[in-house]
């Protein structure tokens, strides 16, 4: 589920595929497979996604779990306006 979930942040942060995969530097078929969950994320391409999102890496990994588990429980859309609120607040202090 860390493909979906770095989809999902891909959306927030406001990036397109394309964008995305050039600041990774990886190719936007690549991005795609990731996620589409068909390929799985390196911790080097995991780390550049920290990195480029802000976030810590457990961080990015603790949203993929729960999100999975929200995705389990039919409560998506309210974990993702929850996740909203986190990115938000955090960059509102400056994090």
């Amino acid at each position: 589920m860390l493909g979906n979930t770095l989809k999902r942040l891909r959306g927030i942060y406001g990036y397109n595929a394309k964008e995305m995969s050039e600041l990774l530097g990886i190719s936007s078929s690549y991005l795609s497979e990731i996620e589409n969950v068909k390929k799985k994320v390196s911790m080097d391409l995991l780390e550049r996604y920290s990195e480029l999102l802000n976030l810590r890496v457990s961080t990015l990994i603790r949203f993929s779990e729960d999100y999975e588990d929200a995705e389990l429980n039919n409560a998506s859309q309210k974990f993702i306006t929850s996740l909203m609120s986190k990115v938000i607040e955090a960059y509102s202090n400056g994090k």
